[in-house]
């Protein structure tokens, strides 16, 4: 959803040049710190040491700006899925990629919207409607959920109308039931953060005592192309 191109704002492009960038520099890492450490070439694994430390660096980085950007980066992604919502249009191939999506978010968290249901009613198709459909992602009834995308029929609607009331859909918004579920796992996320951190400190300290204890360095051990 997030890495849409034609709907993210600067903040979340920003992120992904960046996520982008650290999975370059870890395969380069990994190279370097293999072939270093296998021919014993201590400019090899100082080369591994840095890739590790911009890394390292990069993420501290990052997690400081979510923390002190996440009002903002909360405003842009709601943003991004009004839009969403408003235009959403399940014959529209060019964005099916991106509804489908949404689509899934709204099935797996058992949510409406960004903060509710309210936000379909603006949906130009079924405002064209009367509201006589809503979206079966966000239905509370299996059978609806059944077709995993689209429309699905108000059964009954009072005078051919209906609001977003009347749809049997979830009233808690995406945002709320992504706000919970960050909460209940946010031990796992800690855990899996300093983990890495762990590793990458460890990798740093492995290269540097690698590094001491190669006195002399052979290059004719290198592969030549």
């Amino acid at each position: 959803l997030l890495a849409s191109t034609e709907m993210s704002s600067p903040s979340l492009k920003t992120g992904a040049y960046i996520l982008i960038g650290v999975g370059a520099l870890t395969m380069l890492m990994g190279f370097l710190g293999c072939l270093g450490a296998v021919n014993e070439i201590r400019c090899l694994l100082g080369l591994y040491f840095t890739c590790l430390m911009i890394i390292l660096l990069t993420q501290i980085a990052a997690a400081l700006v979510i923390y002190f950007q996440k009002d903002t980066l909360k405003v842009e992604l709601s943003d991004i899925v009004v839009d969403l919502i408003e235009n959403y249009d399940p014959s529209d191939e060019d964005k099916r990629n991106l509804q489908d999506a949404w689509d899934y978010v709204q099935a797996q968290i058992a949510c409406c919207g960004w903060t509710g249901a309210k936000e379909w009613e603006n949906n130009e198709i079924l405002k064209n409607k009367s509201n006589t459909e809503y979206p079966c992602s966000c239905s509370n009834r299996s059978k609806d959920l059944v077709e995993g995308g689209g429309f699905c029929n108000l059964e009954d609607p009072v005078n051919g109308t209906a609001t977003y009331a009347d749809w049997p859909v979830h009233e808690q918004g995406c945002m709320d039931g992504v706000e919970e579920w960050l909460k209940d796992n946010l031990g796992i996320i800690l855990g899996v953060c300093t983990g890495v951190a762990v590793i990458e400190l460890l990798g740093m300290i492995l290269a540097i005592s690698l590094c001491k204890n190669i006195h002399s360095e052979d290059y004719t051990k290198v592969p030549k192309s």
